[in-house]
C-alpha cells in the first residue's frame, strides 16, 4: 500500500495516550483525503482491449475479496516495509535509532523466516464460507523479499538462506494461488514496483533520503534499464509460471512517468497479456492507461463513480500481522460492503498472517460469521449495480439486471428487534409491486407515502430476525408491459 496508512504497528506504541492517539488519527484521514483527491485528480482513461473490458465487468459482480499483507516484517510485528524508508512520518518509525544497524537487522530477518504453519488450503476454504470471490497476494512488497520463487534475486523465501526454503510449500505465492484456484477463486499477484533491496533501485553507493529511487536517472540510465528489466523479469515469471491470473495489483504509485521514474508499463503490461490475455492491470494511485480500476485505500467514496472501482481495507489495523490487534466488528464489516457495493464498488478486505503462517482466530470468526450473513443476502450483494440513489439514512440500495430492488437496511448495534415499519425515500415502486424479507416466507403490505414508500413488518418477522447485522428487502417491481 502507498504507506501514508500504514500506522497501526505505530499507533500501538502510544496505547494509553489519547491524546498523541487523537493526534496522529486526524494527520492519517488528512493523508487519505488528500491522496484520493490525487488520485481522483487524473481522469480515468477507459480500457479498449475487449478481453479486459468483458474481464472487467465480470469482476464487478463479484464484489468481495481477500487481500493479503505477509513477509518477514511478520515476525517483528511491524508495518510492512515502510521502516526501512527514511522519511520522518511516523509510520516509518524504528525502535532502533541507528538506521543503518536497524536496515541490517531487518535484511536479516530472512534468516529466521519459517512459517510452518502455514496452511494455505485452511484461508481458502475460509474465505470462500465468507463468500469471497478473489484473492490478491503480495508477491513482493516494498522492501523486495519475494514470496515467490524469483530467479532475480536471493532475497526470496525460497532461497537456502531462509529456513523456511526447506518446506514443500515454500514457494508460497503459488501454493496461495493453486489453493484459492481450487475453491473457485479468481487470483491476482500484489506486486511492488519499487524495491528498496535491489542495488539497481537504492544502490548502495549513496544514501537514501525517502521513498524514490536514489541516484539521478539522467545521469545513470543504464543502471536504470537494469532496475526496468529486474522488474519486468520478475512480473514475467509471475504471469507465467503461476497458472491463470487475472489481476496484475501493482503498488508504489511514485514510480510513474510524472516523477520521472518511466518504468516501461507500456512494455510490461503487453508482455503480461501476451501470457494472460485479459488480464485486469491496476496500476493503482496513477492514472492513466493501466489502471484498469481504482483502489481507494481504507475509505468509501461519497457518491457513485463512473469507473470501476474497489476499496481495499484491512479487517483489523494494520495491514500486516501486528499482536493484540484490534479486528472490526462483524456488523461493521457487513455495513461497509453494504456500503460499497450500493455505490458500484468492490470490497477487497485484508488480513495479514502471523510470523507462524496462521491467521488470528478472530478473523476466522469474523469470516464465518460474514459467511452466514452473505449465504441469506447474497443476491442482493454479487452481480448487483448500483441506483440513483444509493440509499437513505441507514438503508442501501443496490439493484439486479432484471429490475428487482434491494432495501439492505443496516441495523444498529442495539437494534435486536426489527422496527414495526421501515420508510424508504428517494424512490417508488410501481402499484402492484412486491416486497419481501430475505429469509422469510410472505409478502409484506407496503404503501406510498410522500415521495417515498413504507414497509409494515409484522410481529412474528420483527421478533425473529432472518439474520443478525442487516436485513435486505427485495422489491420485485411490477411493470406492465410484462
Amino acid at each position: 500500500m502507498p504507506r501514508c496508512f500504514e500506522t497501526a504497528s505505530f499507533f500501538c506504541s502510544f496505547e494509553g495516550n489519547s491524546h498523541i492517539m487523537r493526534y496522529l488519527t486526524i494527520i492519517v484521514i488528512f493523508l487519505i483525503s488528500f491522496s484520493s483527491l490525487a488520485q481522483e485528480d487524473h481522469p480515468y482513461i477507459p480500457e479498449t482491449d475487449p478481453l479486459v473490458i468483458e474481464k472487467l465487468d465480470q469482476w464487478q459482480d463479484l464484489k468481495f475479496g481477500l487481500l493479503m499483507h505477509w513477509g518477514t516484517y511478520s515476525q517483528w510485528g511491524i508495518v510492512e516495509s515502510w521502516s526501512l524508508c527514511s522519511e520522518d512520518e511516523p509510520w516509518c518509525t524504528r525502535k532502533m535509532k541507528n538506521y543503518v544497524d536497524y536496515c541490517r537487522e531487518y535484511e536479516k530477518l530472512k534468516n529466521t523466516f519459517n512459517p510452518t504453519g502455514f496452511d494455505p488450503e485452511q484461508w481458502a476454504r475460509a474465505a470462500k464460507e465468507a463468500g469471497m470471490k478473489y484473492v490478491v497476494f503480495t508477491t513482493k512488497h516494498h522492501d523486495g523479499f519475494c514470496m515467490f520463487d524469483t530467479r532475480q534475486t536471493d532475497y526470496r523465501i525460497t532461497d537456502a538462506g531462509c529456513p523456511f526454503s526447506v518446506n514443500p510449500e515454500a514457494n508460497v505465492a503459488k501454493e496461495i494461488f493453486d489453493a484459492f484456484r481450487e475453491e473457485g477463486f479468481w487470483t491476482g499477484a500484489y506486486f511492488s514496483k519499487p524495491d528498496w533491496h535491489c542495488n539497481d533501485y537504492w544502490a548502495e553507493e549513496w544514501a537514501t533520503p525517502d521513498r524514490n529511487v536514489n541516484y539521478s536517472i539522467e545521469k545513470y540510465p543504464g543502471r536504470w534499464q537494469k532496475y526496468c528489466d529486474f522488474t519486468y523479469n520478475q512480473i514475467e515469471e509471475l504471469m507465467s509460471d503461476y497458472g491463470e491470473m487475472d489481476i496484475l495489483w501493482l503498488d508504489g504509485g511514485w514510480v510513474a512517468p510524472q516523477n520521472g521514474q518511466d518504468i516501461n508499463m507500456a512494455g510490461i503490461v503487453e508482455m503480461a497479456r501476451r501470457h494472460q490475455p485479459g488480464l485486469i492491470v491496476v496500476d493503482r494511485a496513477v492514472g492513466g492507461k493501466y489502471e484498469n480500476y481504482r483502489t481507494p485505500e481504507q475509505h468509501i467514496p461519497g457518491e457513485l463513480l463512473d469507473y470501476p472501482w474497489e476499496t481495499c481495507m484491512t479487517m483489523a489495523g494494520s495491514w500486516s500481522y501486528v499482536p493484540n490487534d484490534r479486528y472490526k466488528p462483524t456488523r461493521k464489516i457487513i455495513h461497509l460492503l453494504a456500503d460499497i457495493v450500493s455505490k458500484g464498488g468492490n470490497y477487497l478486505l485484508n488480513i495479514g498472517p502471523g510470523p507462524d503462517g496462521t491467521w488470528h482466530d478472530t478473523a476466522y470468526i469474523r469470516l464465518k460469521e460474514i459467511g452466514s450473513w452473505m449465504a441469506l443476502n447474497g443476491e442482493a450483494i454479487y452481480g448487483s449495480r448500483p441506483i440513483t440513489p444509493s440509499g437513505y439514512e441507514n438503508i442501501r440500495f443496490t439493484s439486479n439486471p432484471d429490475g428487482t430492488i434491494y432495501l439492505i437496511y443496516l441495523a444498529g448495534e442495539d437494534e435486536v428487534l426489527m422496527p414495526e415499519t421501515v420508510f424508504v425515500d428517494g424512490f417508488q415502486p410501481s402499484k402492484g409491486s412486491v416486497i419481501e424479507l430475505l429469509g422469510k416466507k410472505g409478502k409484506l403490505k407496503w404503501s406510498q407515502e410522500g415521495t417515498g414508500f413504507r414497509i409494515e413488518i409484522p410481529a412474528s418477522m420483527r421478533k425473529n430476525p432472518p439474520c443478525n447485522y442487516a436485513w435486505t428487502f427485495k422489491v420485485y417491481m411490477f411493470n406492465e408491459d410484462n
